[in-house]
């Protein structure tokens, strides 16, 4: 897979994974980069004083930070959130996050392409998290997003691909990358979101809640590099009956 890069907007990514940020810690941080192989890290700015000490002291060199607007109610919240970001040195890239739904913590598909339109015309290279609505992700296209962030299942519920048909439409009909971002709790179900043509894939709770930190990071990797590896591959063919691998003639004494 040489020469296999992600790319979003101008910038490229040789990693495929991108640690979450809804358990943070210096543990994670360090699996997700030294074992994961992450390059993208994503950063809620309203929640960094939750951190010990500056968050971007503890990023290591050559790791993008992707700031989120998590907290923003609605468009106008997210866009304040993303300034905020841009004037402590996060740069363009941002996630917009906006949800005012405190139950199921679902994301406002309206609000977020209006944060979108708005975010795109202040220079920004938006990446909407979103409920994989086609009709949704073609607006936020449309509104200048650089990429589409579906949910597999609700935040940090670790369900897996419970909305895959949903997402593996976006893949066959937005132009962009696609990410498939909360609710993956496997690398199984990581490898099949890549299986399908995702870009890349979010995780932070099946990592951060895992026996194991460090092997359950490598095992992201190694499934998302498969995932990969089998989608460029192109799958092999489905039938409904049995055929055989071997001929069924031409045996010694036939």
């Amino acid at each position: 897979m040489e020469n296999d890069t992600l790319k979003i907007g101008k910038r490229k990514f040789n990693s495929r994974f991108i640690l979450g940020s809804g358990k943070f810690d210096l543990e994670l941080i360090n699996a997700a980069v030294k074992n994961a192989g992450a390059e993208i890290i994503t950063l809620a700015v309203r929640r960094t004083n939750s951190f010990s000490g500056n968050i971007l002291d503890h990023i290591p060199e050559g790791v993008t930070l992707l700031p989120n607007t998590s907290g923003a109610r609605n468009a106008e919240e997210a866009v304040k959130i993303a300034k905020l970001a841009r004037e402590v040195g996060c740069g363009e890239l941002i996630k917009i996050e906006v949800i005012h739904d405190s139950k199921y913590l679902l994301p406002d598909n309206y609000e977020t392409a209006k944060a979108c339109e708005m975010l795109a015309k202040e220079g920004f290279l938006p990446l909407p998290y979103m409920y994989p609505d086609l009709y949704a992700a073609r607006d936020m296209q449309n509104a200048g997003a650089a990429a589409i962030m579906p949910l597999a299942a609700p935040i940090g519920s670790n369900k897996g691909l419970a909305t895959k048909e949903f997402i593996r439409i976006l893949i066959e009909e937005i132009d962009l990358p696609i990410i498939v971002d909360a609710g993956i709790g496997r690398p199984s179900q990581a490898c099949e979101a890549m299986e399908m043509g995702a870009a890349a894939v979010m995780a932070n709770t099946a990592i951060a809640t895992a026996g194991n930190i460090v092997q359950m990071a490598e095992a992201f990797k190694n499934a998302i590099n498969a995932g990969r590896a089998a989608y460029l591959a192109g799958m092999g063919r489905v039938l409904d009956k049995a055929s055989a691998s071997s001929p069924l003639t031409g045996f010694i004494g036939d």
